[in-house]
């Protein structure tokens, strides 16, 4: 078996004379939780839409769970989409709705009963289960679609913006949701939030330009597994700055926790009174530095 959920190799995708992606390339590990960000009109939407079979690309090649390019029956039950602007019918009820889908997925009407259920549990919207989708609000709509990604037992899941329009208790309940699928399940999530990524991705992949210009696990890209900053409060000993910065050429977590036990020490010893200390930047950092959107970097420079 394929240790990566999705691959796609030189995506291209052209609306006329814009490429929304240009050779795209990106591997997305089974078992992670995968956030891809990017700015507007990166490509995100557009990588998405090819990778959930909405888009068909003008060259390039994408495989889901080994099986290759996104396929309905092929795929059933196992990819669980959510658009970044779902409609639903308004007439419907959400039960309604999922026991469709469910039903297309291949279940039977008794597993599709049991999976509606969890379902709307999991995305708290049990006690609107029979009323029609038009007396739901916009945030209420947004789980339900939510639930239909989640329906059944999917090996992959992608989602396009699943906290957009929730208020901050509905967002935080679902961030909870998809952090406890890592390992579960694969999930791959667009998102505008970077600090949101970062507290719920263990692997990101950087959109720019229809490009992917960096991609591994949430800790390589930050460089907390090889990078440690020290802010001191002032008076700073002779010869430091307010940040002391440590930066080991090999990933080794024992090498990192020696080379920084040293370096506090020495720090003490100088009489330096230690603010903080951090592993790593933020991913809104590295993604501006990556850019060159951050005052006094170069993109070239990391």
């Amino acid at each position: 078996m394929s240790a990566a959920a999705l691959r796609a190799e030189g995506l291209v995708k052209r609306y006329r004379r814009t490429r929304a992606l240009d050779g795209f390339s990106v591997v997305v590990p089974r078992g992670s939780v995968c956030g891809l960000v990017g700015p507007n009109g990166a490509g995100k939407t557009t990588f998405l839409s090819v990778v959930a079979g909405f888009v068909a690309p003008d060259a390039g090649t994408v495989d889901l769970l080994g099986l290759g390019p996104f396929d309905a029956a092929r795929h059933a039950g196992r990819v669980g989409i959510l658009p970044q602007d779902a409609e639903l019918p308004l007439a419907s009820t959400p039960r309604q709705l999922l026991g469709v889908w469910g039903r297309l997925q291949g279940m039977g009407a008794a597993a599709a009963g049991r999976a509606v259920s969890v379902a709307l549990e999991a995305v708290l919207l049990a006690d609107r289960a029979d009323q029609r989708v038009a007396t739901l609000s916009h945030g209420m709509r947004r789980r339900l679609t939510v639930a239909a990604a989640l329906l059944g037992d999917p090996e992959l899941v992608i989602l396009d913006e699943p906290t957009s329009g929730l208020d901050p208790v509905q967002a935080a309940h679902l961030r909870q949701r998809i952090a406890a699928e890592r390992g579960r399940r694969t999930v791959l999530l667009s998102s505008h939030n970077l600090a949101e990524v970062e507290s719920l991705c263990d692997h990101v992949v950087m959109v720019e330009a229809g490009r992917c210009p960096r991609q591994g696990p949430l800790r390589q890209v930050t460089g907390a597994d090889r990078d440690v900053r020290v802010r001191l409060v002032p008076p700073f000993p002779a010869g430091r700055a307010e940040v002391v910065r440590l930066r080991l050429a090999v990933d080794d977590p024992r090498c990192l926790e020696r080379a920084t036990t040293e370096l506090l020490a020495e720090l003490l010893a100088e009489g330096a009174t230690i603010a903080e200390v951090h592993q790593g930047d933020s991913l809104e950092r590295r993604f501006l530095e990556g850019a060159g959107r951050l005052e006094g970097t170069d993109p070239a420079s990391d």
